[in-house]
């Protein structure tokens, strides 16, 4: 039996090119989808502030060094880099050197990069299932909450996320003739990936390799060899850079955040690699009350198959993932006895391989895990459902097809319910309209025939499964968020409680959050900042707040004639002082505090020869936080050392030192 006798309304290539009428549409649409995108994420772009202090630091440490701009250097005296590789950094850091230093001017590179995802996934889509295909992808992505996040703030993963898209759309390409040269460009892609977060971009490369491998048109040597020579472009891609950074002597170049013993590669393969899936790593943080720390739990989740729906992740990212593992089902079926090269079934093994692996990685790792890293799961999740949906759509003459088609409306309408129900606040008449419309929808799916309902079904479905994403991502886009872990979406009804059980009565939940300690949600108490109150992240001295102007006003004055205008243990300390006192500030010890850089001889001789003017100690309800818990640390020992031979004035909260002014040199 042939394909065409199984799936008569389902090309097994790309649609003919269009009429005049179905072409003006879809530039219509493409238009709209892009310039709605670009507008809205646009819109009230400084409200984030400085966003992640971390990384605005570094940011403009880059804008004025161009040594720390190669390395990824926190501050431009060039002590300690990032802990991550630096290519996201790149882009912000060219914005802020063309129009200064400024949040709009640091977060519109990433705004860039994600309309240009959902461009570029528009058009992957487009090439195997029609613009249809591409315009519902590229707007599930554009209206997924964590993407509407990411695209607007300044952590790594909107660079990532492009790369990833772009590494599919080349091997898209490859799939088509199986020439050598996407197969190498989809390599360097993949390799400049890892440049912009290290081992988190090969989440997408099982699934290049695999459908290559199984849908690639050469004979199975030739695929071979190709993938063999996309593995080595990848290499290259990454490698020029870690090869330089490691070659580069290390006297002469920043420290390399977040490593034991000053190594791109332990780096790369313990704290940002096996460390992050749980395995021989330790994490930076000093834990919980009690040192009790659950697997996978730090951060507001814990392991399992059910993470991805859980309290403080699912309005992230759980939206569609159902109704997509239906449709991507459904679309394999459909493609059932179709020629090993299909086109349409190497696109779903393509997105849905992706969406598949990366779900099951976040659900499981071990490690360390952050809700916002979601993001790299948006667009195979967008893409699959906008596959699958095009292709049960065309089949739906088909009973099994609308009965697909139906269960995939009502497992986005479940999934929005689950969702909607735990933020009761939030527009409270929502969900009941998405419960309505999705019951409605998934009827007028399965009537066969239904002589003038199939439009109206189809939109009723697609309203129901993005009214939800749509609501939360608006909330996101006008709300604050800044610090180190940030949620999208309204504040949910429960939280995980990863430091223990939820609050007792006489402790109510929502409560006073613990200085440097998650609040009941699951995140800092930074993590959504009220309006109004920008730039006020818990890298701010003391946690939760700006730094104190008399204290950025004695800075500036101090700064100019030394290398560092300061030195404060950990970079939630520094970043702030550094942001606002435009002078570089020395993080000890990296982000927390923990690595062994400065040692404290290296220390003492930049005091000596006056690189260093203040010494920034922590107030004393901080005192025991990140990095002086263990008390042979560097970070200790240069507390220890600077409190036993210089004098401390209080400035707010804080003890400042004078490095300039020993407490003998009057003796």
């Amino acid at each position: 039996m042939t394909d065409t006798a199984i799936a008569p309304s389902l090309p097994s290539s790309p649609p003919a090119r269009p009429g005049r009428g179905l072409l003006r549409w879809e530039n219509l649409s493409v238009a709209l989808l892009l310039i709605g995108t670009a507008v809205v994420y646009l819109w009230n772009l400084g409200v984030n502030g400085w966003a992640n202090s971390f990384y605005a630091a570094a940011v403009q440490s880059g804008a004025h060094s161009w040594k720390a701009f190669f390395f990824g250097s926190s501050d431009w005296g060039n002590s300690i880099t990032v802990d991550k590789t630096p290519a996201s950094l790149w882009p912000m850091e060219i914005s802020a050197r063309l129009f200064g230093m400024h949040p709009w001017s640091m977060m519109l590179p990433q705004v860039l990069l994600g309309v240009a995802s959902v461009a570029l996934l528009w058009a992957t889509l487009r090439r195997t299932h029609g613009s249809a295909a591409g315009v519902l992808g590229g707007l599930a992505l554009a209206v997924t909450p964590v993407a509407a996040l990411m695209f607007r703030f300044n952590n790594p993963d909107a660079l990532l996320v492009f790369l990833m898209i772009a590494a599919v759309w080349a091997m898209t390409r490859a799939l088509e003739d199986g020439r050598w040269r996407w197969l190498v460009l989809c390599g360097v892609l993949v390799g400049f990936g890892f440049l912009a977060k290290q081992l988190q971009v090969l989440l997408v490369l099982p699934a290049l390799a695999v459908t290559y491998l199984i849908a690639g048109p050469p004979r199975v040597l030739t695929r071979l060899l190709q993938l063999c020579a996309a593995g080595v472009a990848m290499v290259a891609g990454a490698g020029w850079w870690v090869l330089v950074a490691q070659l580069w002597p290390a006297a002469s170049r920043p420290y390399f955040g977040g490593s034991e013993h000053n190594s791109i590669i332990e780096l790369t393969l313990g704290y940002n690699g096996l460390g992050r899936l749980g395995v021989g790593s330790s994490s930076p943080f000093p834990g919980p009350p009690g040192g009790h720390l659950p697997k996978g739990g730090f951060f507001g989740s814990s392991a399992g198959i059910t993470r991805m729906f859980q309290e403080t992740v699912g309005g992230q990212i759980g939206w569609l993932i159902p109704a997509a593992v239906a449709l991507l089902i459904a679309g394999i079926l459909l493609r059932g006895k179709a020629s090993r090269t299909d086109p349409q079934r190497a696109a779903l093994l393509l997105w849905g391989g992706w969406m598949l692996v990366t779900g099951l990685v976040f659900s499981f790792m071990q490690g360390i895990f952050h809700q916002y890293y979601t993001v790299a799961l948006a667009p195979a999740v967008a893409g699959t459902a906008g596959l699958g949906a095009v292709m049960v759509w065309r089949g739906r003459d088909r009973m099994w097809v609308r009965f697909a088609a139906a269960l995939a409306v009502a497992l986005s309408t479940a999934a929005a319910i689950l969702l909607l129900s735990r933020t009761p606040d939030f527009v409270p008449w929502l969900r009941w309209v998405v419960l309505v419309v999705g019951i409605l929808a998934t009827v007028a799916l399965l009537v066969p025939r239904p002589h003038g309902l199939a439009v109206p079904a189809a939109v009723a479905a697609v309203l129901t499964a993005l009214a939800g994403p749509v609501a939360f991502s608006l909330q996101t886009i006008g709300t604050p968020h800044s610090g180190g872990i940030v949620l999208a979406g309204p504040k949910t009804q429960f939280g995980d409680f990863p430091f223990g059980p939820p609050p007792t009565q006489d402790e109510p939940k929502g409560g006073k959050a613990t200085p440097g300690q998650p609040n009941g949600h699951g995140t800092p108490a930074d993590a959504n900042t009220p309006a109004g109150q920008k730039n006020k992240g818990h890298q701010g001295p003391p946690f939760g707040g700006p730094p104190d102007p008399a204290l950025i006003t004695k800075l500036r004055d101090g700064g100019p004639n030394h290398t560092w205008t300061a030195a404060s243990v950990g970079s939630m300390a520094s970043s702030d002082l550094q942001l606002e006192a435009g002078y570089p500030v020395m993080p000890i010890g990296g982000f927390a505090g923990g690595d062994p850089s400065p040692t404290l001889q290296q220390f003492q001789d930049y005091v000596a020869h006056g690189r260093i003017h203040y010494f920034i100690g922590r107030p004393e309800q901080m005192r025991g936080g990140p990095g002086s818990r263990d008390r042979t640390s560097a970070a200790s020992e240069i507390t220890r050392w600077v409190e036993q031979h210089y004098s401390a004035t209080t400035i707010g909260e804080l003890p400042v030192y004078d490095l300039t002014a020993p407490k003998n040199a009057a003796r």
